[in-house]
């Protein structure tokens, strides 16, 4: 749920904004031109995923950042982080391996692949030439 609050822009600007103190609704909404119904679906959804607070003082409804609200989705990406390190790692260097052990083999299959190609291409061209006598043949026996 959290990430999915933080998705939209204008939540995320409204956590920003939420820095630097507790704010209003209407002092919240009063970046984005958006109605107050709009804005208050927004707080709710931020409300929902534990990032902020709302209170109540008579007329005016203070919102603040919730302290730990962001700690569980850290905590979350900080597991997924160094796993995604550690297996990077491994990546580069079995990379290393494979090209410095193979690098001679590589260019010899290229070098083949390429003189390959040359005798498919002439033996292509070689029926085709055969079909266009041929024809020719047949021709000259119709006259």
């Amino acid at each position: 749920m959290t990430f999915s609050a933080l998705a939209d822009p204008t939540r995320r600007a409204m956590l920003a904004q939420l820095k630097n103190g507790e704010a209003s609704v209407t002092d919240l909404a009063k970046p984005y031109g958006m109605s107050l119904p709009a804005i208050t679906k927004h707080i709710k959804v931020l409300e929902k995923a534990g990032l902020i607070t709302k209170s109540r003082e008579a007329q005016w409804r203070p919102c603040k950042l919730k302290e730990d609200g962001l700690r569980e989705a850290a905590d979350w990406m900080e597991e997924y982080r160094a796993y995604w390190e550690a297996s990077l790692d491994r990546l580069e260097a079995y990379l290393k391996t494979v090209t410095t052990e193979n690098k001679p083999a590589v260019r010899k299959n290229i070098r083949n692949t390429t003189s390959e190609k040359k005798t498919i291409t002439a033996k292509a061209k070689a029926p085709a030439d055969r079909r266009k006598k041929g024809d020719r043949d047949a021709r000259k026996d119709e006259i």
